[in-house]
């Protein structure tokens, strides 16, 4: 089928044709004439335009005034417009014009009538289409009533579904209701019959169900009153039988109708009268004991009246007491329940475990004993004091009362620990409980039994200090008197009890009365024998009486060192321990304060210490002071046969070093390592100071500086051996004295002075260095004032 022609615009079309005759007739002869230039461009120009919009039907670009306006072709005016010109050369650029508009026209008609093959073959396409879209369009109308006819159908079964659901919903609840109903009367009936034969936990569930179905389906009044008749007639049942049970102490009777109260209802009524009688098993135990350990007392001569096991037996039925009924406990009223039973039994713990304590502080006498010790005069220096208790005794109190203690804080710190470690308790619970451990009656008494305890043991430490500086004496084969051992060992053991027991205003008490021990009495003991007259010149009488002599200051000395280093230790020792038992900040900076008065005891016996060893060397240097006195007469203006003859015959330095092996020496063995050390090198300090005076007072030759230099290092060497400390930096003065006595000339001292000075440190100011210069006879005094030092 050809497809028809496509529409054309009548107006445009026909003026176009009309146009081009009209124009080809009138300016035919002029065709072959030349345009102007101008018109040509114009026409150019337009021709352009047109190529470039060939269907734009747009006015074109209006010429300059004195020419006509251009005529938009297609228009019904164009004709008349044409035929009023006058103008050839307007005429002429609107042939051109209308030429380049009709062959545009042309082009657009070529160009649409190149895609007629196209559009005929997809006009053709859409043609077969139509059927199938027709067929297309028949099923799916026929499946869109089919889905209406579906839909309806479906909302109309919905509906009756809903309406099904609903019905059997209710016969369902109808069902349970009738089901409710015949359960009601089996439990009623089922209660009546279990009743009658004694059959109680039967019964006692038979009421459970029913009220369980009274709670989930409303109260039914035809069978509640026979349920609650039954029910009451259980529970007086029950309570009966249990107060009977708990009477004869019949522990599975009472297990067995402790658990009927669940199903009854009276879960707060069964966790009192089970803790109750809990109670009323741990107090009538604790009773018999306590009046067989008053029994005990009777007998003055039986050692055997045990409080710590009394008060250990208590603390045990109490923790098992809950551990044991923990199921049965949590079972009536949850955790809640154990945290009022720990609280309960612990009104048990405050009657029974305060009695113990009050008896046994009444049996020991404590409070008699602590009067008598406080009647004393407590100062540590004073002489004759009143005899007190015996210290043995004493120490056996003070085991008992930190067995007691130990048990105490060891029971409360298990059941508050018990508390904190269930997770759904009431919150108002935890603070009862800690106020009941902490703040109850047993606790009081604790305190109070703690109060004595520190005043026993103040006693105990400062009778058996006392008691080992009066049997001081010297131990064979030891470097010290017994004294220092055996008072540490007291101060240690007193100290270790202290932190035992957890308390830390005991602790701080004991620390402060050690510290006082230490700073009074025994600082005076130990200085007490370096006070003796005429120690030191009984060194060196001569005889027997010599070693003894030195061995009694040597372990004097030693007392001291020893004593400033166990100090030390000891804090240390007991710093760490009151770290791991007292974790509280507030707590170690009590104990800190204390153990700072301890340091300060440490820095104490090394002064004193300080002071024997001075008292000793001034004994000592006397008998070395006459061959240092001899070095005075030594000439050091040597010439090179005398600098040769001292190398083999030593004028002085052997003899002073055999002074010091004969004085001093022979004392090592007697002393500790720290004090010979120290004993030595106060001894060095003297022949240094000594040798300095007595060379600046002499006069060098070259030679005679290196002879200086020789002496001085021997006796380096010497003093190196003695020692275990260095003794280079007290021989830095002389050896740098026999460094500048030894240049070539004056200004050889700028090659080691200042910058140049290296590693070496200057202990020589300027002028004394200029004075060392001035020691040499060949050094001239302009020289050495000319020095920049």
């Amino acid at each position: 089928m050809r497809p028809p022609d496509l529409p054309r615009d009548p107006s445009s079309s026909s003026s176009h044709f009309s146009l081009s005759l009209v124009a080809d007739e009138e300016i035919d002869p002029l065709r072959n004439k030349k345009p102007p230039t101008r018109t040509t461009t114009t026409t150019a120009t337009a021709s352009s335009a047109a190529m470039a919009s060939p269907l734009s039907l747009a006015p074109l670009e209006e010429p300059p005034e004195d020419a006509l306006s251009s005529i938009h072709f297609g228009a019904p005016e164009a004709l008349a417009r044409v035929r009023s010109l006058t103008d050839v050369g307007a005429m002429t650029r609107l042939l051109h014009e209308c030429i380049a508009y009709q062959r545009a026209l042309d082009l657009d008609l070529d160009a649409l009538l190149s895609r007629r093959a196209d559009l005929d073959r997809h006009l053709l396409h859409l043609q077969r289409s139509s059927a199938v879209l027709d067929i297309v369009r028949s099923d799916s109308d026929h499946m869109l009533s089919n889905v209406r006819a579906t839909s309806l159908l479906a909302d109309q079964v919905s509906g009756k579904v809903r309406e099904l659901d609903l019905a059997q919903s209710r016969v369902g609840d109808t069902l349970l209701h009738l089901d409710a109903i015949v359960e009601r009367n089996e439990c009623i009936e089922g209660a009546r019959r279990a009743l009658d034969r004694e059959d109680y936990e039967s019964a006692a569930k038979c009421v459970e169900r029913f009220l369980q179905i009274d709670a989930k389906y409303g109260r039914d009044p035809r069978g509640w009153d026979q349920m609650m008749a039954s029910k009451k007639q259980l529970e007086g049942i029950v309570r009966k039988r249990l107060a009977a049970a708990v009477d004869q102490r019949d522990h599975a009777t009472v297990l067995r109708f402790i658990r009927l109260y669940c199903p009854l209802g009276l879960e707060d009524e069964g966790l009192q009268a089970y803790v109750g009688y809990l109670k009323k098993v741990i107090g009538m135990r604790s009773r018999i004991e306590f009046e067989q350990l008053v029994e005990l007392m009777q007998d003055q001569h039986n050692n055997q009246v045990n409080f710590v096991g009394c008060l250990t037996n208590l603390f045990k039925d109490i923790v098992l007491a809950i551990e044991e009924n923990n199921e049965i406990l949590k079972s009536l009223c949850g955790e809640d329940g154990i945290v009022y039973a720990i609280c309960e039994l612990q009104e048990e713990c405050d009657s029974r475990g305060s009695q113990i304590l009050k008896k046994y502080m009444e049996y020991r006498k404590l409070g008699k004993i602590s009067s008598e010790i406080n009647s004393q005069n407590l100062n540590l220096l004073a002489v004759g004091a009143p005899q007190g208790p015996d210290p043995r005794e004493i120490e056996l109190y003070l085991e008992e009362i930190l067995s007691l203690m130990q048990l105490g804080e060891d029971y409360t710190e298990f059941m508050l620990s018990k508390i904190k470690g269930l997770t759904s308790v009431d919150p108002d619970l935890l603070p009862r409980a800690t106020k009941a451990f902490r703040s109850g009656s047993f606790s009081k008494v604790v305190q109070e039994i703690t109060g004595y305890y520190v005043i026993l043991e103040g006693f105990f430490m400062v009778e058996n200090a006392r008691k080992a500086i009066r049997i001081d004496e010297h131990v064979p084969d030891s470097l010290t008197s017994s004294m220092v051992d055996d008072v540490f060992y007291v101060l240690q053991s007193c100290l270790r009890r202290a932190i035992s027991t957890s308390n830390i205003s005991s602790v701080v008490a004991v620390l402060s009365g050690a510290s006082s021990l230490l700073s009074n009495e025994y600082h005076e003991a130990l200085q007490m024998r370096m006070r003796e007259p005429n120690l030191g010149a009984r060194l060196f009488l001569g005889g027997v009486g010599v070693q003894k002599t030195g061995t009694e200051i040597a372990t004097a000395l030693n007392n001291m060192d020893v004593s400033s280093e166990y100090v030390v230790k000891l804090k240390h020792e007991i710093e760490e321990q009151c770290t791991q038992v007292f974790p509280a900040p507030a707590d170690r900076e009590r104990v800190k304060s204390c153990l700072s008065e301890l340091s300060e005891m440490s820095n104490t016996f090394k002064q004193a210490l300080n002071g024997g060893m001075e008292q000793l060397v001034a004994t000592v240097t006397p008998r070395i002071r006459p061959v240092l006195d001899s070095v005075a007469t030594i000439s050091y203006e040597l010439s090179e046969a005398e600098y040769a003859d001292n190398e083999i015959n030593d004028p002085w330095v052997q003899r002073l070093l055999h002074a010091v092996e004969t004085n001093v020496a022979w004392l090592q063995p007697l002393m500790t390592a720290n004090n010979y050390d120290s004993f030595v090198h106060f001894v060095i300090d003297f022949i240094v100071k000594r040798l300095e005076v007595i060379m600046m007072q002499k006069r060098f030759s070259q030679l005679g500086g290196l002879q200086l230099d020789r002496d001085a290092r021997a006796l380096v060497s010497h003093f190196s051996s003695m020692t275990q400390r260095t003794v280079r930096d007290k021989f830095a003065r002389l050896t740098q004295m026999a460094t500048i006595l030894n240049l070539e000339k004056v200004s050889e001292i700028l090659d080691f002075w200042g910058e140049n000075s290296g590693p070496m440190t200057w202990r020589l100011t300027p002028a004394e260095v200029r004075r060392v210069l001035g020691l040499r006879v060949d050094f001239k005094p302009e020289a050495i004032s000319a020095l920049k030092l």
